[in-house]
């Protein structure tokens, strides 16, 4: 039998149902869903994990021995060597009082003085699928060979490599092979298990580097940072070596447009029409001085326009202009072009997997922007034609030719760019679904045609001696505009005038203006920002952002800090400047780059962030005072529910010094008692606006989120009567009720 390890179960029918000579059989292996079919006469079996089986932790502790040194011990009893600096203090401590132990340190609670400890700790894989590990397991046994046909990028190879290590414990000599494959065609899966390579090491061992250093220096970093101000909505303080200089910029940003000192400027503008035009013919004309610097000077050009109602035409210009296609799509731009629909760079991956998992797109995650040679782009276009009929006449002029695909900057050759299959059925799409579809849909067509030609008319007006400007564009040429209109401003029709001409000209108006300070970054500018600046990767930026809204360091879209995000970051630049910048981050992530290459070891690389790692905590410690005083302000307005009803102070959420346990507390204790109790077992959240005091008793009313379900708003105080179901009369008490005749008399 040969076993086939998919990375999800979707994934492992959709490679059953292609591969199969017949219908696959759906059974089950313990509980986990497996599909057992017939392909070239050898029985196979399909099995689709959930991402991740195996999950990086730290043992409970580190412990120092004379003769083994520095060690962890795992839960099976496995001697883990730790890698301590000769710096750090070894047992006995003068102190019993945790994390100190009495043959080394504990770094399973979150203690200041366990810090340096836990940045050298040995990391430890756990078992995060138990029950699928378990029926993996299952099918090695009764297996002659495995594929890994996880998703070919490094977390799919990390996956992939687990999952064959788990393999390994109980078939060793297993033969195994890798299929690679970009989409869930028939040809391409047939293409990629006709054609099976081997499992590249090299680039398991990338994806499991920044496993585990993200691991490290987040829990390093946001055990620091929750330790030096503890307090507020669920009182941890997120950092990462990705995510916080991701905050950076946009606190960078905010801080540029608080700096911003704005600029008077004044503008003359007003209406113009052909004489005798309808009011809907009319267009926007502008003096040639298109912003007046000097007050006095555009209050007398304004005098000399002020009531006119012609000008006269001194000059037409007409001039065309080529715009051309865009370049395919790789994750970023996706990104980017969907965020100007409105969908989220989060929002639109998880759509574009739920796309990619049903047939429709091509894999997701990519750098490239080159079609390559192999991928037969006629016939994909004559396919959409097929499955898409809004599409088709687009598709018929495509495949008329002249076929031209458009090259992005970026070439690699592990997947091509983003494109639709041709295959599955679109209209079973709706939303966000189908926009981004018809959005993938239309850019690869875009990418085959023509560029679009635009010709702009501009009137050069007089206006009793003053002069004024008035321009249009008109798209002649559609070109790859047909099938792409985003983006396309619509049609600016001058009328057809002469010079000499006499135009109607209405309202002219001086408006008094300010410069604007730069803009907010979008949430799809900020994705292509940190592309820039080496931040993340195509497979993670999406998920850092929306980490930084979950975490309360940022709102709103376009994208602006919270008081509590700029405190961080104000705080982190003043005493460990490194953090916030991208460089180290950009440095770590081209080590990466050279472990997936075979240029250097994962070890080496992990040790050298953990060396990163510990220089900056040393700046942290020496500060910690500090920097909880800087981020003490933020912390409360963060923990901040809403007034107290009693005095009208903050009422902020707190936590017991006895029962670790979270309340809601006035800030104006002891003068004032009011304290309410905090739900448990869910996440709470403030509300802001009406819908954040209580209209019945005047206390703050919260959001909270239990796992997994639908969210809830309460009132904090416990005895509102908004907190009680209304009493229900069913009948009358058959034993206190009054008897008919007591009441007759």
């Amino acid at each position: 039998m040969k076993l086939i390890i998919a990375e999800k179960n979707d994934a492992a029918r959709q490679i059953a149902e292609r591969l199969s000579t017949g219908k696959p059989k759906k059974d089950k292996v313990y509980n986990t869903a497996i599909y057992r079919f017939e392909w070239k006469g050898e029985e196979c079996v399909t099995i689709g994990l959930a991402g991740h089986i195996l999950a990086p932790d730290f043992c409970d502790s580190v412990l120092f021995d004379k003769k083994l040194g520095w060690y962890s011990v795992t839960e099976d009893g496995e001697i883990l060597p730790a890698d301590m600096p000769d710096g750090l203090a070894r047992p006995p401590y003068d102190t019993k009082r945790k994390p100190f132990l009495a043959d080394g340190i504990s770094i399973k609670g979150w203690k200041l003085e366990s810090l340096p400890y836990l940045t050298w700790a040995p990391v430890i894989k756990l078992p995060a699928e138990k029950e699928l590990i378990r029926s993996l397991k299952n099918l090695a046994k009764k297996s002659d060979s495995v594929i890994i046909a996880t998703d070919f990028d490094r977390e799919g190879e990390l996956i992939g490599s687990d999952a064959l290590n788990k393999v390994r414990e109980v078939a060793p000599d297993l033969p195994v092979a890798r299929a690679q494959y970009s989409s869930f065609t028939k040809a391409e899966i047939t293409q990629a298990f006709d054609n099976l390579v081997s499992l590249d090491q090299n680039l398991a061992d990338a994806g499991e580097s920044r496993q585990h250093i993200d691991l490290i220096w987040g829990a390093v970093l946001t055990r620091y940072l929750t330790l030096a101000k503890f307090g507020g909505f669920g009182n941890v303080r997120s950092a990462g070596r990705v995510q916080t200089p991701t905050l950076a910029l946009v606190v960078e940003r905010e801080r540029e447009r608080m700096a911003f000192v704005p600029e008077d400027y004044w503008q003359i503008r007003g209406m113009g029409a052909a004489q005798g035009a309808a009011e809907d013919d009319r267009f926007k004309i502008a003096h040639k001085t298109a912003r007046f610097t000097d007050k006095d000077a555009a209050e007398t050009a304004y005098g000399h326009v002020d009531g006119a109602t012609t000008a006269t035409v001194a000059a037409v210009t007409k001039r065309s202009r080529k715009q051309q296609p865009p370049t395919p799509f790789a994750t970023t731009s996706l990104q980017a072009a969907a965020a100007a629909e409105g969908i989220s760079p989060a929002r639109t991956m998880r759509i574009a997997e739920s796309l990619y998992m049903a047939g429709l797109i091509s894999y997701p995650r990519v750098d490239n922007t080159v079609y390559p040679a192999t991928l037969d782009l006629g016939a994909v276009v004559s396919d959409l034609a097929k499955i898409n009929p809004a599409l088709a006449p687009v598709c018929k002029k495509v495949l008329a030719g002249p076929m031209k695909p458009t090259r992005g900057k970026v070439e690699t050759t592990d997947h091509p760019p983003i494109y639709p299959t041709g295959e599955g059925d679109p209209s079973t799409l709706d939303g966000g679904q189908r926009k981004l579809y018809d959005l993938i849909a239309r850019r690869f067509l875009a990418t085959l045609m023509g560029p679009a030609t635009i010709e702009n008319t501009k009137l050069e007006l007089d206006v009793n001696g003053e002069p004024f400007v008035a321009s249009g564009d008109v798209l002649v040429t559609p070109g790859f505009r047909e099938a792409y209109p985003y983006g396309l401003k619509r049609d600016e029709q001058m009328p057809p005038l002469e010079q000499g001409d006499t135009v109607d000209v209405f309202d002219i108006k001086l408006e008094a203006k300010q410069t604007e300070p730069p803009a907010r970054y979008s949430q799809g500018k900020l994705v292509q920002e940190m592309e820039k600046r080496g931040l993340g990767t195509k497979s993670t930026r999406a998920s850092i952002i929306e980490r930084l809204y979950a975490v309360r360091y940022l709102k709103n879209d376009p994208v602006e800090p919270s008081q509590l995000g700029i405190a961080i970051i104000d705080a982190l630049s003043q005493f460990a400047p490194r953090i916030t910048s991208p460089d180290m981050t950009s440095e770590l992530d081209g080590d990466m780059t050279r472990v997936e290459r075979g240029e250097d070891t994962e070890e080496h690389v992990v040790t050298h962030s953990r060396a990163l790692l510990a220089g900056v905590l040393d700046e942290l410690l020496k500060h910690t005072q500090e920097l909880g005083d800087a981020i003490s302000d933020a912390v409360t307005a963060d923990a901040r529910v809403g007034a107290c009803p009693k005095c009208g102070k903050d009422l902020v959420m707190k936590t017991s010094a006895k029962t670790r346990g979270s309340f809601i507390g006035c800030m104006g204790w002891p003068d004032c008692d009011v304290t309410y109790p905090v739900p448990s077992g869910v996440k709470v959240s403030p509300l802001e606006g009406e819908a954040a005091v209580c209209p019945e008793c005047g206390a703050p009313r919260i959001k909270c989120q239990p796992f997994r379900q639908k969210a809830f708003e309460i009132c904090v105080n416990p005895t509102c009567p908004t907190n009680y179901e209304p009493d229900l009369k069913v009948g009358e008490c058959k034993v206190c009720a009054p008897r008919p005749d007591a009441m007759a008399t």
